[in-house]
C-alpha cells in the first residue's frame, strides 16, 4: 500500500458500531469497578467474623479513648496518672465488663435452654389458639405444622452459638489491646504516612467527629436500651412471668437495631405471656404496657437526647440494616448504623464522594466538621427545618 493510501484509510470515517477511545476507558473502569466491588462483598462474607470483631473492638477503643486521655491529665497531689496506666486500667476495665456480659448471656441462654421444652406444649397450644380465630382447620393445621418441627434441634443449636460468642468476645478484647497499644504512635505513623502534616491534621478532625458522633449515639442507645430493658423485666416480674431476665437481655440488644428491634422484642414479650398466660386478655395486656415503653422511650426520648448527633436518613437506615443484615446477620444489623455515620462523614469530605452524603443525610447537606465547626449553610437549613 502507497502513503497516499495509508493517509486516505487514515481519513477515512470510523464505522458507527465502533466505540472511541474514551467510551472503551469508561466501559472498562466500570466493569474494574463491578469486579472490584464483587470481590469486596466476597471478602466482607468470607472474614466476616474477624471483620465484626475488628469493629466491635475499634467501637469500644473509641469509646473510651477521650477518657483515657482525660484521666492522663489528672494529678492526685504529686502524682500523675501516666498514659501507659489510664491505657491499661481501661483495658482490664473493658474485658472484666465483656467477660462478665458474655458470662451472663451464656446463664441466661442455658437457663432458656433447659426449661423452653416444658413449655413445648402450652406454645403448640398458644399458636394453635392465635389460629383458632381463623377457622378450626387453621387451627389443626397450625398444629399439626408445628409438632412436625425439631424443636430440640433448633435449641441445641443455640446452646452451640455459645461457644462462639465466647470466641468472639476473646477476639475482640485482644483486638482492644492491640489498639491500646498503637494509640500512642497514631498521630505520628499518620504523619508519616499522608506526608503532610497539615493533611493528617485533616485526616485526623475527620475521624474525631466520626468518633464524637458514634459515640454519642453509642451512649444514647446504652442508656435507654437499660431503661427498656429494666421496665420490661419490672413488667414481666409484675405479672409473675417466667424468662423476666432472658427477655430483658434480648430487649436491651434488639434495641439497638433502629425501628426494627424494638417491634421484634414486643412481638417476642406478647408470645411469651401468651404462652406463660391461660388468658389471650392478659397477654394482650402485657403486649399493649409492652408496646407503650418502647414507644415512650423509643419514639420519645431517644430522639430528645440524641438531638443533632445522628444526621442521616431513616430511609438510608432501612437500607444500611437491609444491606449489612444480609453480610453480617444479626451483627451487622447491630453495626449498621455506626458504619453509615462513618461512611456519611468520610464521603462528605470527598468531593467526588459528596452525592452519596447527601444521599445518606438527613436534610440533605451533611456537615463538614472543620476544627469543631460546622458550615453556615447546614445551620441555616436545619435552623429552618427545625
Amino acid at each position: 500500500m502507497t502513503p497516499h493510501e495509508i493517509e486516505h484509510a487514515a481519513a477515512e470515517p470510523q464505522p458507527a458500531n465502533r466505540l472511541s477511545l474514551v467510551d472503551r476507558y469508561r466501559l472498562q473502569t466500570w466493569f474494574l469497578g463491578i469486579i472490584a466491588f464483587s470481590m469486596i462483598l466476597f471478602l466482607l462474607v468470607q472474614a466476616r467474623f474477624i471483620l465484626i470483631s475488628l469493629v466491635i473492638a475499634i467501637i469500644l477503643f473509641s469509646l473510651t479513648a477521650d477518657a483515657i486521655t482525660a484521666f492522663s491529665r489528672l494529678r492526685i497531689g504529686s502524682w500523675k496518672i501516666t498514659n501507659w496506666l489510664a491505657s491499661v486500667g481501661a483495658f482490664a476495665m473493658i474485658a472484666v465488663i465483656l467477660l462478665t456480659l458474655t458470662g451472663i448471656i451464656i446463664s441466661q441462654i442455658n437457663t432458656v435452654v433447659t426449661t423452653t421444652l416444658g413449655y413445648t406444649d402450652q406454645a403448640i397450644a398458644a399458636m394453635a389458639r392465635l389460629a383458632a380465630w381463623i377457622s378450626p382447620e387453621a387451627e389443626q393445621m397450625v398444629e399439626t405444622s408445628i409438632r412436625s418441627i425439631q424443636v430440640s434441634t433448633y435449641i441445641s443449636t443455640l446452646a452451640g452459638q455459645a461457644s462462639n460468642l465466647l470466641s468472639a468476645t476473646t477476639l475482640v478484647i485482644l483486638f482492644v489491646g492491640f489498639l491500646f497499644a498503637e494509640r500512642l504512635w497514631f498521630n505520628t505513623k499518620l504523619e508519616n504516612l499522608l506526608h503532610d502534616k497539615a493533611q493528617a491534621q485533616r485526616v485526623g478532625r475527620i475521624i474525631h467527629s466520626i468518633v464524637r458522633r458514634v459515640n454519642h449515639y453509642l451512649l444514647v442507645k446504652t442508656g435507654v436500651s437499660l431503661a427498656t430493658a429494666l421496665a420490661v423485666y419490672l413488667l414481666m416480674e409484675g405479672f409473675r412471668l417466667d424468662f423476666a431476665g432472658p427477655m430483658a437481655i434480648l430487649t436491651f440488644v434488639l434495641n439497638y437495631i433502629p425501628s426494627v428491634g424494638s417491634i421484634i422484642a414486643t412481638i417476642l414479650l406478647g408470645l411469651v405471656a401468651l404462652i406463660q398466660v391461660t388468658e389471650p386478655a392478659t397477654a394482650l395486656l402485657v403486649f399493649v404496657l409492652a408496646g407503650m415503653i418502647q414507644f415512650v422511650l423509643g419514639s420519645v426520648i431517644d430522639p430528645m437526647l440524641m438531638g443533632r448527633a445522628l444526621r442521616v436518613s431513616s430511609f438510608g437506615i432501612i437500607i444500611s440494616l437491609a444491606f449489612w443484615g444480609a453480610l453480617w446477620g444479626i451483627a451487622g444489623m447491630f453495626l449498621a448504623v455506626p458504619i453509615m455515620v462513618a461512611a456519611m462523614i468520610v464521603c462528605s469530605h470527598i468531593p467526588a464522594a459528596r452525592p452519596v452524603a447527601v444521599l445518606l443525610s438527613r436534610e440533605g447537606l451533611p456537615e463538614i466538621e472543620e476544627a469543631g465547626t460546622v458550615t453556615d449553610e447546614g445551620e441555616r437549613v436545619r435552623a429552618a427545618a427545625e
